[in-house]
Formats: structure tokens, C-alpha cells, sequence
């Protein structure tokens, strides 16, 4: 599978050169919603790197227009090559441009949300969101949206399907972050996984009365992808899967054989993820 590892490769491997790409990426990662302007001191306690590093970085990054520097506050934004590329990243997407179409037929038919998403290191980075719910939630989900994997249908739908060593590595992961709570949600996430083997989705239910399932959908030579459904509902979450499982099955099915017939090349078997 050929998703993104759980952290950056070992910095001996890599030339100094490499290293600098290395650190310069890590310096753009540094900006999430809610931190959309920051520092170097802000920057260096996010990315570990030391101040005169970030200095040397972010000058580097102003001057190709990465980053915006605003003398005001004396810290930096991101700058507008930055959405050029995630516009070039969704228009060139294989996968967009099967699923998004199907996925907005569905969502507006059953007025739930669709969501499509990858993993990225800890977290699971949204595709494509299509929101067509009943009911009025205050949580919005974008295009480009990051949701943690251990707690997140999507997230645990991954874990299924990814590589066993990537899988331990997360696990280890998300105990040390969790401490107190890891009991209690590992055994969710392992709950997630059968069912996702057994069944070919699992269920999650992490936000306040919002009920969503997530299949991954694997296909050869192709990253492994999830596909979700969601509604914000006060219904019980056992009749909110009852509901969705079809449609969400469904989808996932159409969009792998239409990847898989793009690529000439057969789905991978079900016992890595989604049963067709």
C-alpha cells in the first residue's frame, strides 16, 4: 500500500540536501486551522527544529512563496503556492474523479454525508467531503480536513487495511498519547478491525449524535482509500448502521471496480480491507 508512513525517514539515510527538504516540509505542516500565523519560536516548538534553523528555513520558504511574512506581527502564513498545489493535487486525483461524482449523487439521494480520505502520518486527511445531512450540525467538514485515526470510523477502516508494521507502530503511537484511556480504546479500535474483516465496514460514533461507518476500499496499485457515510442524528447507532451499510457498501464497491477497470488491474483481495 502505498500510503504515508507514521513518521519522517531516519534522518541519517538522508543527504544534507534532503535533510534541508525534510525540515522545510515539516515547517509547512506546522500550520493548522487555528494556526494560521506563526512565528519562529511558535514553529521551532512545533517542529523540534531549532530556532536558527526555522529562521534559515522560513526565509527560504518566504522567498519561493511558500510563506508570507507579515512584519506586523512578525510572523508568517502560508502563501497562495500552496493552494495551487492541493487544486493540482485534487484535479489530477484518479480517484476524485470516479468517486466525487458518485459520491455527491448519494449523498444529495439519502441526505447524509460522504466523505472520502487517506492517511497521513497519525491522522486521516479528507479528499473529498460532501455534506447533504438532515439535521443542522456545527461541525463542518472540508476538503483537506485532518481527523485522528484512533477515534475516527475512518481511521479505524484504515487500520484494517494497512500494513501490519504500520499498524503496530500507530498502536504504540496512540497508547503513549492515550495513557489512561488506551485500555478502553484499544479495544474499539480492535473491535473496528474484525468488523471490518468480518463485515466490510465499522462504526464509530466519536462527535455528540453523530453516528458514522467507513469501509476502506483497496485496490492493486492503487494507496488504499476510505470511503464514510455520516448523519448527526439522536437515533440509536445500531438502526444509523442498519441504514447506511447498503449504500455504503455499494459506493465503495462502484468506485473500486471503476479505479480497478481504469488501471486494467483486478481488486485486491477482500481479506486486505472492503469484502466487494
Amino acid at each position: 500500500m502505498a500510503a504515508s508512513s507514521a513518521s519522517p525517514a531516519p534522518r541519517g539515510s538522508q543527504s544534507p540536501a534532503n535533510r534541508s527538504l525534510e525540515r522545510g516540509i515539516e515547517i509547512l505542516r506546522a500550520f493548522r486551522p487555528g494556526s494560521e500565523v506563526l512565528g519562529n519560536g511558535e514553529l521551532a516548538e512545533r517542529t523540534g527544529l531549532s530556532r536558527s534553523t526555522v529562521s534559515r528555513l522560513t526565509q527560504t520558504l518566504v522567498g519561493t512563496g511558500f510563506l508570507q511574512h507579515d512584519a506586523a506581527l512578525r510572523a508568517y502564513r502560508l502563501g497562495p503556492p500552496v493552494l495551487s498545489l492541493a487544486h493540482a493535487m485534487r484535479a489530477s486525483s484518479p480517484v476524485l474523479q470516479v468517486a466525487a461524482p458518485l459520491m455527491r449523487a448519494m449523498a444529495e439521494a439519502q441526505r447524509i454525508n460522504v466523505g472520502l480520505a487517506m492517511p497521513d502520518r497519525d491522522e486521516m486527511v479528507y479528499l473529498e467531503s460532501v455534506r447533504y445531512n438532515r439535521k443542522v450540525s456545527l461541525r463542518t467538514v472540508v476538503a483537506g480536513q485532518r481527523v485522528p485515526v484512533e477515534l475516527t470510523s475512518l481511521g479505524r477502516a484504515w487500520l484494517a487495511a494497512a500494513p501490519e508494521a504500520q499498524r503496530v507502530a500507530l498502536m504504540a503511537q496512540f497508547a503513549r498519547r492515550r495513557r489512561a484511556q488506551w485500555p478502553a480504546l484499544q479495544r474499539e479500535i480492535e473491535a473496528a478491525i474484525q468488523s471490518v474483516h468480518q463485515h466490510g465496514y465499522c462504526a464509530a460514533s466519536w462527535q455528540p449524535e453523530v453516528v458514522a461507518l467507513a469501509t476502506p476500499i483497496v485496490v492493486a496499485r492503487h494507496p488504499v482509500y476510505v470511503l464514510n457515510m455520516s448523519v448527526a442524528t439522536q437515533a440509536a447507532p445500531d438502526s444509523v448502521v442498519k441504514t447506511l451499510k447498503p449504500a455504503l457498501l455499494q459506493l465503495a464497491g462502484q468506485i473500486g471496480r471503476l479505479l480497478a477497470q481504469g488501471e486494467g488491474t483486478p481488486l485486491a483481495p477482500a481479506s486486505a480491507g472492503r469484502r466487494p
